[in-house]
């Protein structure tokens, strides 16, 4: 392994652990030194600073919005495919088929899916290739995915819709042929799918701008990332987005804690709303 010419201190690395602590909610365990050496020496070169120490000064005193938004993009993970953990949208398919029935005998075509944690757009576009695809009355619908990540850099990059063709492998071909191929080694998401779409940055730990309600709403493996009261919190303010009876999807190795009152089990880290909800959100 390259070694590193900055040395982090204890008191650096707290330093660290608290800042991102206060602006993004994320708990850094000691396990992430290394990492943390590793993605802030980058920086740290850029800027020509002399240590940790003299990074985190800048950042307080002089740094601008960008340069504390790239403080975040440096340390945040981003680990995604496309049909990750599958039986999530084999899930969705169907509650969204029974959705569409009761709608369209309210006249009332509308779907709202937030995918929080988006990462790199794969489980946004994921959504939409799977619902269209069993559900190609939903192009005539008012469907809209919203897709948010509070890492700036990786929502720049799901925008452009355009993946390696790598990402491909390990699908069926059924799915591997809802994808466009560029001819150069990548593969694009369709235009039609790409415009259901619309990627945001958000610190899910500051005020939401968005009131819902939201029939379902993707977020997995993003609670590993905070501490228990956090992931509490966030969980319930999730549920209060949600519609009665929509659908919360998160990762396999989350729970809901103390988050969980408003919601019940109904699979493999899927849960309901069971929550009402004033009839002012738009």
């Amino acid at each position: 392994m390259e070694q590193s010419e900055f040395a982090l201190s204890e008191r650096e690395f707290t330093r660290i652990r608290e800042r991102l602590y206060d602006v993004a909610g994320i708990s850094l365990s000691d396990a992430k030194r290394t990492l943390v050496i590793a993605r802030l020496s980058r920086i740290l070169r850029t800027r020509q600073l002399p240590s940790f120490d003299a990074y985190l000064d800048f950042l307080e005193t002089e740094g601008s919005a960008d340069d504390a938004q790239d403080f975040v993009n440096a340390l945040t993970t981003n680990l995604t495919r496309f049909w990750r953990e599958e039986h999530h949208f084999e899930h969705l398919v169907g509650y969204v088929g029974e959705l569409m029935k009761t709608r369209l005998s309210q006249s009332q075509k509308r779907l709202r899916i937030w995918s929080a944690g988006c990462s790199t757009g794969q489980e946004p576009y994921t959504i939409a290739l799977s619902l269209l695809a069993a559900h190609p009355d939903l192009r005539r619908w008012d469907f809209k995915i919203l897709a948010t990540d509070i890492d700036t850099n990786v929502i720049a990059k799901a925008a452009t819709a355009v993946y390696p063709d790598s990402e491909l492998n390990g699908l069926s071909l059924e799915r591997a042929r809802l994808f466009e191929r560029t001819g150069d080694g990548r593969v694009r998401i369709p235009q039609p799918v790409a415009s259901l779409v619309s990627f945001k940055p958000l610190n899910l730990m500051a005020a939401w701008p968005m009131k819902g309600p939201f029939d379902a709403i993707f977020c997995r493996n993003v609670a590993i990332y905070f501490d228990k009261a956090t992931q509490g919190e966030m969980f319930g303010r999730l549920g209060r987005i949600l519609a009665p009876g929509g659908f919360l999807y998160i990762g396999h190795s989350e729970n809901l804690g103390a988050g969980g009152a408003g919601f019940r089990l109904v699979g493999k880290t899927i849960y309901q709303s069971r929550l009402e909800r004033a009839k002012d959100a738009a």
